[in-house]
């Protein structure tokens, strides 16, 4: 519980506090990398740790992550530049792969499949404590300290929760000799990361164009293409593909990476629309964006009662009909939409994530044995994630191309080398004041327009998130999707027993 508050608190602190950073360091350009770097990093390294939890237990996986994670965030604060920034979040986010998945495993663990599903709720309750100090809390500290404070503040509380950790949960495992797919990683990373690379330099000014652009694009399907041929190949591989084949657990994926999509295309365009064409501050940011994270674990308490009852089905259709209903509301967005509006529909959207997420999360758990739940959990974060890493970058491109050509368009900004410049003084409180009124004007139309943009498209993907789940994800209750023994080729690579 201490470590799901510690990255509730990061999630939400940083995304407040964001655009302020944004405003202070420059580099309006990169802002899309700094939620990639981090989401990068945390993503390709989960199915890994997954797999070393399913080896050498969970506790020693999720210390050592807690520690990384720690590192990365003193790094983060002394960062004097974007760049130093970016790549200190990448060294944030190699910790923070294994915090949140190492917990729902070990919480799959200690519970019945029956008290799992109530025991969300109360996980989930620590998530929302900590989502709704977070949002307010990012925002104070920006307003009358530094932003530097938002990752310093994470040091008490994963000190806190290392301490308890390796006092409190005890686990006996018997290891088993097993191997680690390093080859499936490696090539999983670069694919990934070269995709990143091609989607943040399409529409960038002065990035590679034609020949350069469509080989790097190549380079990152051909190592994807790869990456798949080699998982049928290896004995352990990195994403065991006999897992997807069972629709539960890959449409379960399949919703969470669309979810994910949804998730990280809100949390990190909205706070930019409040910001930027609202003309917020971060204060009102952090506010307005905590309705999420109050609906989120009203949505998850609700679904682990409802699980029990309804079946999985019924409960994730709910949920993503309401993640699309949230997503939806934003294209109604203008500058001149007051914040409250803006908290009802986000408090909707977190509602469908809580509604959606604990489903998924149990159903995939209760499907696989104990051998096998460390990779099948951590899996579960990485589609989901890998979704906000893939996401947050094709809207970071189309947010560069197309408010290029709405700012050089605008007959305010004539004669001006790059308007893009002005955004960060927009982004600013305190620049912002030194913009000429139809400046300004004119820099919140354009950013509004290319935000309407982003947020079809994260509608446009929940929707096809309702229908998969719709046509696909297979009904019944809870008994009728047990674990299937045959899965677990070796039945587990290491047993926890009480202490």
């Amino acid at each position: 519980m201490l470590a799901i508050a510690l990255a509730a608190m990061d999630a939400l602190i940083v995304g407040t506090a964001m655009p302020t950073i944004v405003g202070t360091l420059g580099g309006i350009s990169l802002y899309s990398w700094l939620v990639a770097t981090y989401l990068l990093t945390s993503t390709v390294t989960v199915p890994i740790y997954g797999r070393l939890a399913d080896m050498l237990g969970r506790k020693p996986v999720f210390l050592a992550g807690i520690t990384v994670f720690l590192i990365g965030s003193a790094l983060c604060g002394l960062s004097a530049s974007m760049t130093q920034l970016i790549i200190f979040r990448a060294i944030q986010g190699l910790g923070a792969g294994a915090v949140q998945p190492m917990a729902m495993t070990i919480i799959g663990d200690i519970f019945s499949v029956e008290q799992r599903a109530k025991m969300q709720g109360l996980f989930s309750g620590v998530w929302g404590v900590s989502s709704m100090i977070g949002p307010a809390l990012g925002g104070l500290i920006v307003a009358y300290a530094s932003w530097r404070w938002v990752f310093y503040v994470n040091i008490p509380f994963g000190l806190l929760a290392l301490g308890f950790i390796w006092i409190v949960y005890q686990e006996r495992v018997e290891h088993h000799n097993r191997s680690v797919d390093i080859l499936g990683s490696a090539l999983l990373m670069g694919g990934v990361t070269t995709l990143l690379f091609a989607l943040q330099e399409t529409g960038q000014v002065g990035g590679l164009r034609g020949s350069a652009l469509l080989g790097i694009y190549a380079a990152s399907l051909v190592t994807i293409g790869v990456f798949i041929w080699t998982q049928t190949r290896v004995a352990e591989p990195t994403i065991p593909l006999e897992l997807l084949r069972r629709p539960i657990i890959g449409i379960g994926y399949l919703a969470g990476l669309l979810a994910g999509l949804a998730q990280f295309g809100v949390g990190t365009y909205v706070p930019l629309y409040i910001q930027g064409p609202i003309a917020g501050t971060a204060l009102t940011v952090g506010l307005t964006t905590a309705t999420t994270s109050i609906g989120w674990p009203v949505g998850s308490i609700l679904s682990g009662r409802m699980i029990l009852r309804d079946g999985y089905k019924r409960v994730l259709v709910v949920g993503m009909v309401a993640i699309l209903l949230g997503a939806s509301s934003l294209l109604f967005l203008t500058p001149a939409t007051p914040v409250w509006l803006i908290a009802a529909f986000l408090g909707v959207f977190g509602l469908g994530m809580g509604l959606s997420s604990t489903p998924i999360i149990i159903a995939i758990q209760n499907a696989v044995p104990w051998g096998q739940r460390g990779v099948a959990t951590a899996l579960n974060q990485f589609f989901r994630t890998i979704g906000g890493v893939v996401g947050v970058a094709l809207m970071g491109s189309m947010l560069n191309a197309e408010i290029g050509g709405r700012l050089a368009s605008a007959p305010e900004l004539v004669g001006i080398a790059d308007p893009r410049t002005l955004l960060n003084s927009l982004l600013d409180p305190v620049g912002r004041s030194s913009l000429a009124a139809p400046v300004a004007a004119a820099l919140r139309g354009a950013f509004a327009a290319s935000l309407h943009d982003i947020f079809l498209v994260v509608a446009l993907f929940a929707a096809v998130g309702l229908a998969a789940v719709v046509f696909f994800f297979p009904s019944g209750g809870i008994a009728e999707h047990a674990g299937d023994r045959t899965l677990d080729a070796s039945t587990s690579d290491a047993e926890t027993l009480p202490a």
